[in-house]
């Protein structure tokens, strides 16, 4: 499986327009979804060694502390530059389509699938994806599926301070009203879950007990907005605990969901068949 098969404005975005190796540390927000992430996902893993196949998993930014925390960790991804990148965590990696996966049936203990989701609008290919991570899955194992909130670009264009211009209302108003970003301008194609519209994605393709959190929280957009408007670093601040800690005491609230920036969804394959959730 080859990146040509990948719509070309991803592969040409994270390609020759951004550096994923960069965004989870680069910035406050960035680092409040990888540790988000990260504790959210350590909930739910089981002990290590365990195998796990990190899909989309792009330069191997949750690979690399994976396979420090003890883990076997493989990546597929479709972009050549982020599997040259991935190798270098401890990891292995391939070239490779989430809808289309080489790894044999029930060959591993977690599954993460947390890029795709959102870089297919098509609902039959991202079911595709889904039923290729339940396959790959031994059963009892995990997954964990992450999608951009329906409403992120609305909170990001808002602390960016340019939402109230008449351009970037328009193309934030059609995201909102179609859950899907084109890829012309900025961001590549994307789209846009709900909480509601994630779970039921999972617990459709087979997932039992799918359970979806909120990663970034309902302030996250403080730390965007501080950051752009003042050109400080907030990484390390009293403002990035009080917002990583509103996005802890959030879980609880499921109307909050809306809030955040990123949503994560987890649920387990059948012990014996496919199963119904």
């Amino acid at each position: 499986m080859t990146s040509i098969e990948v719509t070309p404005e991803i592969v040409r975005f994270y390609s020759e327009t951004v550096d994923e190796a960069d965004r989870l540390v680069s910035t406050a927000d960035g680092r409040l979804e990888m540790v988000r992430t990260q504790e959210l996902l350590r909930r739910y893993l089981p002990s290590p060694p365990a195998r796990v196949l990190d899909v989309g998993g792009g330069p191997g930014t949750h690979a690399r502390w994976l396979v420090e925390d003890g883990y076997e960790v493989h990546v597929v991804d479709p972009i050549p530059r982020h599997v040259a990148q991935a190798t270098a965590t401890g990891a292995t990696a391939e070239l490779g389509d989430a809808r289309h996966l080489s790894s044999g049936d029930s060959a591993y203990d977690v599954v993460l699938v947390l890029g795709p989701m959102y870089h297919l609008p098509q609902r039959a290919d991202r079911d595709r994806a889904l039923a290729e991570a339940l396959r790959v899955l031994r059963p009892g194992g995990l997954l964990a599926v992450a999608g951009i909130n329906r409403y992120a670009s609305l909170f990001e264009h808002a602390a960016y301070a340019h939402l109230h211009t008449e351009s970037m209302r328009e193309s934030i108003g059609t995201i909102l009203a179609t859950q899907i970003h084109d890829g012309k301008k900025a961001f590549t194609t994307a789209y846009f879950h709900s909480g509601e519209q994630l779970r039921e994605e999972v617990a459709a393709a087979g997932f039992l007990d799918a359970s979806v959190f909120g990663i970034e929280g309902p302030a996250w957009s403080l730390l965007a907005a501080a950051e752009r408007n003042t050109g400080q670093s907030f990484r390390e601040s009293s403002l990035f605990e009080s917002v990583l800690t509103a996005a802890r005491m959030a879980e609880p609230y499921p109307e909050l969901l809306a809030a955040s920036s990123h949503l994560l969804a987890v649920g387990r394959r059948p012990v014996r068949g496919v199963g119904t959730a």
